[in-house]
């Protein structure tokens, strides 16, 4: 991956996971985790090129799917390794500009639920519920720089997102004659050292089963300017070994700002500075900042306390039962993502 695809550039870690009201639909239809692959690939793409100088620029990314939390629970999510910035056609390398992650939470968010209700797997009464919780349970995260010359980091990070579902040095396997009850146990320690859990060894291999990828599944995709598509065409130019000429993003985070409703326009597919009565362009006339007037306004406006919303329908056909939703798996490694 170091030498064939990732070019001599920064680049930066992204991690993308779900809700766990979710995760069920990927378990029993895994031909949904290449579409939650797209939908990371539109999010990464769409925030690297608004502060892109021509939109012929693009960035270039290798999306790893994971399926497997801590214990093998069925947890998928996504690792990525992006380059730091966008390719312009002639190569040289814009830089990005800062990020801001809330943004990109309900940018992914929108697209994965659209994308499941397009396949028939959520309703709009499930959408709405789940657009009410305090916490959506969608998360993006975005690792510091990684320079093109420290390879030692690129090659680890590399390495961690196509690593297997279990480790083995934290794998005890117990016989079943040295068993208790008399059938076979594996004892399971976390990543962090801190829990372990005993599981019968049909149990555990019933957990495995599930990260098996399917025939001609595909874990690793490439995307932009890391596609094969792309890599193709330069590798026939003679031109996929040139290196990158970097150049700065000279963007204040003011001007980020200002060119972010650009892209709220492409993803959402609306432009959020056009009056929905006047259908005129709007303007930024200020900032209001004091909590008092804040809650004054979206009292009077009706927005200010949480509304209830009544329990989504069941899907008629293929009913899922709905999933206790919680925050207890954790994708960030111990020690942190050094």
């Amino acid at each position: 991956m170091l030498t064939n695809v990732l070019k001599d550039v920064s680049h930066r870690q992204w991690v993308f996971s779900i809700p766990k009201r979710l995760r069920i639909y990927f378990l029993y239809d895994r031909k949904l985790l290449a579409k939650l692959s797209i939908c990371a690939w539109k999010v990464i793409k769409a925030y690297l090129k608004f502060a892109a100088p021509d939109d012929s620029a693009v960035p270039g990314a290798s999306i790893a799917v994971q399926t497997y939390g801590d214990f093998l629970n069925f947890n998928p999510h996504l690792h990525a390794i992006v380059s730091d910035g966008c390719f312009q056609d002639n190569g040289d390398f814009h830089m990005a500009p800062g990020f801001f992650l809330e943004d990109l939470e309900e940018i992914f968010q929108y697209e994965v639920l659209k994308m499941l209700k397009k396949e028939g797997k959520i309703t709009d009464a499930i959408i709405e519920n789940m657009l009410s919780w305090h916490h959506s349970g969608f998360h993006v995260y975005v690792g510091d720089r990684i320079y093109s010359d420290d390879k030692a980091s690129l090659g680890n990070l590399a390495r961690y997102i196509i690593r297997a579902c279990f480790s083995q040095e934290r794998l005890i396997y117990i016989p079943a004659e040295k068993s208790d009850d008399g059938t076979a146990k594996i004892i399971y320690t976390s990543k962090d050292k801190e829990s372990r859990k005993v599981f019968n060894a049909l149990d555990w291999l019933a957990r495995l089963v599930t990260h098996i990828p399917g025939r001609y599944e595909q874990t690793v995709r490439y995307y932009g300017y890391y596609s094969n598509k792309s890599r193709g065409i330069r590798k026939k130019a003679g031109i996929d070994d040139k290196i990158p000429a970097v150049m700065p993003n000279e963007l204040s985070s003011k001007e980020s700002r200002q060119n972010w409703a650009r892209l709220i326009q492409k993803i959402y597919e609306v432009d959020p500075l056009i009056c929905p009565k006047c259908w005129g362009q709007m303007h930024i006339i200020s900032f209001i900042e004091e909590l008092d007037i804040i809650e004054k306004i979206l009292r009077h406006l009706g927005l200010w306390d949480i509304r209830n919303h009544d329990p989504p329908q069941p899907v008629t056909s293929g009913s899922i039962p709905d999933l206790v939703y919680d925050f207890s798996d954790s994708q960030i490694p111990a020690g942190g993502w050094n």
